[in-house]
């Protein structure tokens, strides 16, 4: 016959020796605000502790077989071993974790350096983006791996999507397809614009209604500097 609940509680402060208002006092210490008059109730089984206060009581009890302590362990990794066995293996998996060497690691974060353009590519009026004026920005996995170079916005051309400040991550190609959003070089500007095939020619889009599409000249070459990949 398994014990109860209450009584594991109870045969476990007292092989601790610990009285019910010091089991209290450990209790506030970890969030819970019981008397010693509840954890009578509780041991007594006169009432049950929620969910929350009975891991809490686990930790102050120092109960890491709760399946095993409890009598709810019926094919666990510790089933089939009587209490001394259950024991020698609790100590031993603290032995492994003391010992360090076979802690979980922290993820290890991937961090690269990248090149951001400090003169804003214009997504408006169109700034001239000059290739040397960059500093070099750490970046993590928020950044695609196909990403070569990051450019500042400016201006409200591409709105909604980008916005005025913000910097996009670029990935270097000398062409895109239509419907692709990418960095350009046109006429002594540079800029942030979607390419789209018009009437027998290419136009530089704006997102934002409230500008005009630029229609490309077969006179003044576009030059294409990368595809945009995230912002």
């Amino acid at each position: 016959m398994h014990e109860s609940i209450g009584d594991v509680l109870s045969a476990r402060r007292k092989e601790l020796r610990l009285s019910q208002s010091e089991l209290a006092t450990m209790l506030a210490k970890d969030g819970i605000d019981v008397t010693n008059q509840a954890i009578s109730k509780w041991e007594t089984g006169a009432t049950l502790p929620n969910a929350r206060q009975f891991l809490a009581l686990c930790r102050a009890l120092e109960i890491d077989d709760i399946g095993g302590s409890f009598g709810g362990d019926t094919g666990g990794l510790l089933s089939g071993l009587n209490a001394i066995g259950r024991r020698k293996a609790l100590d031993y998996i603290s032995l492994l974790r003391e010992s360090g060497k076979y802690s979980v690691l922290p993820e290890i974060v991937e961090v690269r350096s990248l090149p951001l353009y400090s003169l804003a590519v214009s997504a408006g009026t169109g700034q001239f983006l000059d290739s040397d004026d960059y500093e070099m920005t750490e970046v993590g996995p928020e950044v695609p791996d196909g990403a070569n170079f990051g450019v500042r916005v400016a201006g409200d051309s591409m709105e909604p999507k980008f916005h005025d400040g913000q910097t996009v991550w670029v990935r270097q190609q000398r062409d895109l397809m239509s419907g692709e959003i990418g960095i350009f070089l046109y006429d002594g500007c540079a800029y942030l614009k979607q390419l789209v095939a018009g009437d027998g020619c290419f136009m530089l889009h704006s997102l934002n209604p409230a500008y005009p599409d630029i229609k490309i000249s077969p006179d003044l070459p576009l030059r294409v500097l990368g595809k945009v990949l995230a912002a």
